[in-house]
């Protein structure tokens, strides 16, 4: 697939979603024409069809995500996006988008339109060149943060900065707290030893926790861990629930079993127990389970 063609249907891929609440209709319309309009469905979390772990959680093992290689850009879906669609897998909470992307030397993203939609961009090797419509230009590396608040509508592009090698980067998005806000762009670099068998606050509300900013109430926090060590995760805000991802490694989150790359989505409680069953690196996104 063309990349053109590509972001056209990505943008496509976030109609029909599940939501609620007078407010979330509003949040969730897009102005740009490659948007569709959104059709309220009435539930607000993923079903727990598949899985019979406990009533408040949904399990997405690594195989069982979407994706495809168009030869510029591998990529994988947690959620539907782009030609992947699956009605079981529209979001968890305002998490709509979760993709594991790797680009070609040279290669990327050019510049298409974003509304509503607050978009967080984690690289894991390689580096990313930004640039978008409200005059910011940057190089996003690793251990870099970016965010980005589109609002009422920004362009932007994501390159590839260099032409001999790979970048890889997690691309998340998540609907914001409120319509058509004013356009905003944030970026931090953080320190890995602070992400040394324990857990580091990389993206927070307004900024606040010593995150990157975002206009939504949700947290995200990475760690990297030795074999065989535990931690805990309180739930930041009543209504959030927890999605862990897995960057690399094995760990037991609350019972639960997870290996590279899967993921699993929590709700309905308030701390979070883990203990590390091989070295490994994870990413916990603590989101309002309510959209509006």
């Amino acid at each position: 697939m063309k990349r053109k063609d590509f972001l056209k249907a990505s943008l496509l891929a976030t109609a029909g979603l599940a939501i609620k609440g007078s407010e979330a209709a509003t949040v969730m319309s897009n102005n740009n024409d490659e948007l569709l309009p959104v059709n309220p469905v009435g539930f607000n979390h993923l079903p727990n069809t598949s899985s019979k772990l406990a009533p408040n959680t949904v399990l997405h093992k690594a195989e069982t995500r979407g994706g495809a290689d168009y030869g510029w850009l591998k990529t994988k879906h947690t959620f539907s996006f782009a030609n992947y669609y699956n009605p079981d897998r529209m979001n968890f909470g305002v998490l709509r988008v979760l993709n594991d992307d790797i680009i070609t030397g040279g290669s990327g993203f050019p510049t298409h339109p974003h509304d509503n939609m607050e978009i967080i961009s984690i690289p894991l090797f390689g580096d990313l060149q930004h640039k978008d419509s409200m005059g910011n230009t940057s190089v996003i590396r690793a251990f870099d943060v970016q965010s980005m608040t589109a609002g009422k509508g920004i362009k932007h592009s994501e390159y590839n900065f260099n032409k001999d090698k790979e970048a890889r980067f997690l691309q998340i998005w998540l609907f914001p707290e409120k319509a058509n806000l004013k356009p905003s762009y944030d970026q931090k670099t953080f320190q890995p030893v602070e992400r040394k068998n324990k857990l580091q606050t990389v993206v927070s509300p307004y900024g606040k926790d010593g995150g990157i900013s975002i206009q939504q109430q949700a947290w995200f926090s990475l760690g990297k861990f030795e074999k065989n060590k535990t931690t805990q995760y309180k739930i930041k805000r009543k209504g959030n629930g927890a999605y862990i991802f897995v960057i690399e490694g094995s760990v037991n989150v609350n019972g639960i079993l997870l290996n590279n790359r899967d993921g699993l989505g929590i709700w309905d409680i308030e701390q979070l127990e883990l203990k590390f069953i091989n070295a490994g690196e994870i990413l916990i996104m603590d989101v309002p389970m309510q959209i509006g």
